[in-house]
């Protein structure tokens, strides 16, 4: 997913309205009526935030018959959560690490005060 589609979809799920309609949709596909039901806008609203959903990729429309269903399409919501984990396991890891550094403070321990000191500790006592 390049830049200008993550930006288009963070943009789309930006309005609480259109969450609510990815969250309906989650469920099963279902027409711009039965979307439109909750809320207190008209149906042409309904249609515009639809409508900026399908250019973020995040939905797509099929005809069947006199029905034309609003869909979610799950791969470009995998894309954003892969997007979003990358970032996520980077914090984490950086948090582990600030929770062994402040554990081995705490318990008094100086040999591992970071991860980083103990490795050149290690490696000076390797070279002598």
């Amino acid at each position: 997913m390049n830049d200008e589609s993550l930006d288009r979809a963070f943009v789309a799920l930006g309005d609480p309205v259109r969450r609510s309609i990815i969250a309906r949709l989650s469920r099963g596909p279902a027409t711009v009526g039965e979307l439109a039901e909750p809320f207190p806008i008209t149906m042409q609203a309904i249609s515009r935030h639809i409508r900026v959903l399908e250019d973020a990729g995040l939905v797509t429309r099929s005809r069947d018959a006199q029905r034309r269903p609003v869909h979610l399409e799950a791969a470009a919501l995998e894309q954003l959560t892969a997007w979003i984990d990358r970032y996520r396991l980077d914090a984490e890891r950086a948090y582990r690490r600030l929770d062994a550094v402040l554990a081995a403070t705490a318990s008094g321990t100086t040999d591992a005060q970071t991860p980083r000191r103990t490795a050149n500790r290690r490696k000076k006592e390797k070279d002598q």
